[in-house]
């Protein structure tokens, strides 16, 4: 069993310090990477405890500003997850005693005393917990991504936004009374609930928005890390719920844009169109393994919508075999996508890939079916319009 790491004491030195004080920047960064990289999962082990997000979210705050004030004089600890954990369960246990909420401390407590092993890298991946959770069919439907992506993932309202086309302060409205009814409802945190066929769905929508707002994001060690989160609960998903198509078909639409992600950036981070790129750049693996998840879903005889985008990506990942792109069928697979899962995204692509096949009018006549109101401020429709 590994021994649980004591939280920062008076006057003694954090595990692993070095020779010297470490700068504020050095620490600083420290606690980035570790934000960066374990968040999502520090944020489930407390709230799956504790049942309180909100509560969750402030305890994880507070050990990240102590971390911030106490590395610095004595080091960067050796396993920084395992210090902010501590503190974090810690802070949770004092402000359920300062709260005087008798019941709720008690269970605190009762978590923290049984809870010793501190690894964050045993087990299951814990998130998975909470994304069920924050899929609860108590919760509206239209909160389940976003509240996924901010409690999970750390996305901010602001980033999120305008992948949903609403404003920062609707989103961080719907959050908090999303967050309010998990505590008051006691949504539990499990994962294998009754309903876990449909809130598994839901979770797919929260893993593809995340690795989109990676992939349109600026390269930096936050978007990689948030690709690679996506491409890794996409996979335990998938190995969760080993009968679900769509599941499998989100596992090769990441993978087929991640083999892409080489050739998507110039060296000093331009945007490269997909029609530009160089395929030579494009990874042989992980198409293959796209091709291989692809087909295996194929098998269960239930299209999807996540099918279907694979599909596109299939046949644009082609290119680099036969050195052309069949519009047609890029533009028949976005019709039947539009059909199964219409948006005002889909809309637009349909737009693109018909423009594409059949000719700019053609394209146009398509986003001149799409109302006014849905594109006022959705950059695509009109970079669509102007190419």
């Amino acid at each position: 069993m590994i021994q649980q790491p004591a939280p920062p004491s008076e006057g003694a030195p954090a595990a692993g310090a070095r020779d010297g004080e470490p700068t504020a920047g050095e620490a600083s960064a420290a606690a980035e990477r570790a934000a960066r990289q374990a968040y999502g999962k520090l944020l489930a082990r407390l709230t799956t405890r504790t049942g309180d997000i909100e509560a969750a979210e402030e305890a994880l705050a507070e050990a990240f500003m102590k971390a911030l004030t106490t590395w610095p004089k004595r080091g960067v600890p050796d396993a920084p997850e395992a210090w902010l954990t501590t503190v974090a369960m810690n802070a949770v246990r004092d402000g359920a005693r300062h709260n005087a909420v008798r019941a709720s401390a008690q269970h605190t407590l009762m978590i923290l005393h049984e809870e010793r092993d501190l690894s964050l890298t045993r087990g299951p991946d814990e998130r998975l917990g909470l994304i069920l959770a924050a899929s609860h069919p108590a919760i509206q439907p239209a909160v389940h991504a976003p509240l996924i992506l901010q409690t999970v993932f750390g996305v901010t309202a602001e980033e999120m936004a305008p992948a949903f086309l609403l404003s920062a302060a609707t989103i961080g409205q719907r959050l908090v009374r999303a967050k309010s009814k998990i505590r008051l409802a006691g949504v539990p945190f499990q994962k294998d609930p009754a309903d876990k066929v449909e809130r598994l769905a839901r979770a797919l929508d929260a893993i593809y928005a995340l690795h989109t707002l990676a992939t349109a994001a600026p390269p930096s060690p936050a978007a990689t890390a948030r690709a690679a989160d996506a491409y890794h609960l996409a996979h335990l998903v998938a190995d969760l719920a080993p009968e679900n198509a769509e599941a499998k078909g989100l596992v090769a639409l990441i993978a087929y844009c991640e083999a892409r992600r080489p050739a998507r950036r110039t060296a000093d981070g331009g945007y490269v169109p997909l029609s530009r790129q160089d395929v030579n750049l494009w990874s042989d693996a992980l198409i293959g393994e796209a091709e291989g998840q692809l087909a295996t879903a194929a098998k269960h005889q239930t299209p999807g919508r996540y099918q279907i985008e694979a599909a596109i990506q299939s046949v644009h990942c082609d290119r680099k075999r036969t050195g052309r792109t069949q519009w047609s069928a890029v533009a028949a697979l976005h019709d039947a996508l539009s059909s199964l899962s219409p948006s005002t995204g889909a809309a637009v692509a349909r737009a693109a890939a018909h423009g594409e096949a059949f000719g700019a009018e053609k394209g146009l006549a398509i986003l001149d079916e799409i109302p006014s109101s849905r594109v006022t401020f959705y950059q695509p429709y009109w970079a669509v319009r102007a190419s």
